[in-house]
């Protein structure tokens, strides 16, 4: 006697029937007016410094880039990309910091600072308290940054009192959407040591989480289903109870890497993050210099 043949039991969707965040998709050019408008309203900062930290190989260079593309309307490689995601090393060594210029070359007041990239073991990689002293301002440019060792103030490159403009406004946290599941507990554990620290000072903290169409199928194949995607929304939670940032503070995107014409979709993403984490550190900038 033949069985009837047992049905294969029906897999989640991988999809939310409606986005899960509402996101106007043609609102590029308003986010780019807006943030060429920008202005710091405080007389000793220059610009509003921007700090982006996050695992080795997560995007950090590429996010700068993309976002000087966007604003550019070409993809721009200024900032030295590497490794990737799971690379034993970071490409970046040094802090450095960007200006980001738009279509006219005009220098927009906010920057980016880079800086090597954290490791999960405690002496490895970047320290902690080098993170710390690069928001106060201590750590001067061009400083190449110790495995397993933090600056002190007997370093030539330690700058005892820095101005306003050298303080960093914003912190972003850089972490790869695909990831997430893998990163070791002691990596998560130093975002929150950084995260405690600078929240006694009030500093906003933000999450970009990139390589969104690496991490999901359906967001590879179109990136407008990022709001829908049930990976990408599961990979957010982690991330916002893993560091402790709120889900409104994190912001998918897609950097520019093979590329040679910039895209509408990728641009809107990265400029509403950027417009996020401008206006999080404006309101820290008006408050004045950190103590």
């Amino acid at each position: 006697m033949g069985g009837q043949a047992q049905s294969k039991p029906e897999l989640p969707a991988p999809e939310f029937e409606k986005p899960w965040r509402t996101f106007d998709w043609s609102q590029k050019e308003k986010l780019k007016e807006k943030l060429e408008k920008f202005s710091v309203n405080n007389p000793d900062a220059r610009n509003v410094r921007i700090l982006l930290a996050g695992q080795i190989g997560a995007g950090k260079s590429s996010f700068i880039n993309s976002i000087n593309s966007a604003f550019q309307g070409e993809i721009i490689n200024e900032a030295l990309a590497g490794s990737a995601a799971g690379a034993s090393y970071s490409f970046t060594k040094n802090l450095t910091t960007y200006e980001i210029r738009n279509e006219r070359g005009e220098v927009l007041p906010f920057v980016f600072s880079d800086i090597m990239g954290l490791e999960a073991e405690t002496l490895a990689g970047l320290q902690v308290d080098d993170i710390i002293s690069t928001i106060l301002g201590h750590v001067m440019e061009d400083y190449k940054f110790k495995e397993g060792k933090a600056i002190t103030f007997e370093d030539e490159y330690y700058k005892e009192n820095p101005l306003a403009s050298d303080q960093t406004f914003c912190l972003v946290y850089i972490i790869a959407a695909g990831s997430v599941n893998f990163i070791e507990r002691r990596l998560f554990e130093k975002l929150k040591i950084v995260r405690e620290r600078i929240s006694e000072k009030g500093i906003p903290q933000v999450i970009v989480m990139t390589k969104v169409d690496e991490a999901c199928p359906l967001v590879k194949d179109d990136l407008k289903k990022i709001y829908t995607s049930k990976k990408i929304k599961n990979q957010m939670e982690t991330c916002s109870m893993e560091v402790g940032v709120p889900m409104s503070n994190i912001f998918p995107v897609k950097n520019y890497h093979e590329e040679i014409d910039t895209k509408d979709e990728i641009d809107v993403l990265i400029l509403k993050a950027v417009d996020q984490i401008v206006r999080s550190a404006k309101g820290k900038v008006a408050k004045g210099a950190l103590n």
